[in-house]
């Protein structure tokens, strides 16, 4: 299993993907690099490194090169500059379910990982280093949408939700507590399909109007048509089992048209999960989606009747696909001790949609009642009202 990280070509320092200016950035000497920079380093690296070495050089350098991967090639193909590497023999898969060691190419220390994690961080020298054996063959991702929310955003997003509410424990506002917020890629499935919908449907009519005494209402019944085409981009379904669905499925909807071919160096700097769930898990659910969906806006195209009865309806899905893609999701959790339960709360890295339950803090609660029962029931008894 091939362990990368990506290092500044001017420093060596560890570069981490920014979100705000969407580049590699060296924390350490603060230099910048863009896609087209990396690959072009990238390749000049290589080059140098074969005119020195001649061809046999040439051939040792492809050859080591297959242990690592470039921040940016398109299809995954390894090169050497600004990515050092590790291979790990006896993990090469990841069909054990329990944790999986690597070693760090930075500094050499042994990384323990889950078996679906995909990028993460030395706990030593702290350098990003991506699972590149992990995000590869059948589990290569199409596209990832990267962050655009950064760390600092993040957190005065959540800061200013939870300044809303009034009853959350003290705790919850802690610094320690804030720097526990982590920014994940999660795997998601992306079903897209063209939808063709035809239904026939019965509307009526009614009309009423008043001779004398006597209301006299008509009923018209008509035959109705409609049929039309609906084409279905990216519907979104999580695909990694052991997370928390609640939350990895209410920070949707991400706004899918910003989606990139996926490149490893993305992922530098956050933690990632590869799915471990397939596509036809999700197919037939998917499909009854998009079908009853078509039938609801053919519906909704009918007007002008008092009542619309579907008599039939009949629908066709042609072009359907899965792809895969890793979406970006600020994590954080909270263990309340009084309540010895552990809260989970989630951050949309596009969109900044928040979505989890809050603790409550039923001190603060019980001061609150206090506060307006106390001198209520006080005032009643002044006036006699319990007399």
């Amino acid at each position: 299993m091939a362990v990368m990280s990506y290092k500044c070509p001017n420093c060596g320092g560890g570069l981490t993907f920014d979100p705000k200016k969407q580049q590699l950035v060296c924390e350490y000497c603060l230099s910048e690099f863009t896609e087209e920079e990396m690959k072009r380093l990238e390749a000049e690296e290589a080059k140098k490194r074969a005119e020195e070495n001649g061809e046999d050089g040439a051939s040792g350098v492809g050859s080591e090169a297959e242990n690592g991967e470039s921040a940016w090639n398109d299809d995954g193909a390894a090169s050497e500059s600004g990515v050092e590497g590790s291979d790990v023999s006896g993990a090469d898969d990841d069909k054990d379910e329990g944790p999986v060691a690597y070693m760090c190419p930075s500094c050499g220390a042994e990384i323990v990982t889950d078996v679906t994690t995909a990028a993460t961080f030395c706990y030593y020298c702290h350098n990003p280093v991506v699972l590149s054996g992990r995000v590869s063959g059948e589990f290569l991702p199409d596209y990832v949408l990267p962050f655009a929310i950064d760390r600092k955003q993040a957190e005065q997003r959540f800061m200013t939700w939870i300044g809303k509410k009034k009853f959350v424990p003290k705790s919850f506002y802690d610094k320690k507590q804030i720097e526990k917020l982590s920014g994940v890629y999660f795997p998601y499935l992306l079903y897209s399909c063209q939808v063709d919908g035809r239904i026939l449907a019965e509307g009526e009519k009614e009309y009423s109007w008043v001779t004398g005494n006597t209301r006299n209402t008509e009923h018209k019944r008509y035959k109705v048509e409609r049929s039309g085409r609906l084409d279905v981009k990216n519907l979104t379904r999580n695909a990694l089992s052991k997370s928390n669905k609640q939350l990895v499925e209410g920070v949707l909807p991400f706004e899918t048209e910003e989606l990139v071919p996926f490149q490893t160096g993305y992922l530098s700097g956050f933690l990632a999960e590869k799915r471990d769930m397939e596509s036809e898990t999700f197919t037939p659910e998917a499909e009854q989606e998009v079908k009853n969906y078509t039938v609801e806006n053919l519906t909704s195209s009918i007007s002008g009747y008092n009542s619309v009865r579907i008599q039939n309806s009949d629908t066709t899905i042609r072009n359907a696909k899965w792809q895969y893609a890793l979406l970006p999701v600020w994590v954080m959790t909270y263990h309340h001790k009084e309540h010895g339960k552990t809260y989970y709360f989630a951050m949309n890295g596009q969109t900044g949609k928040i979505c989890g339950k809050l603790p409550v803090d039923k001190g603060r609660l019980a001061g609150l009642f206090a506060g307006i029962f106390v001198p209520m029931f006080a005032f009643l008894m002044l006036g006699g009202w319990f007399l």
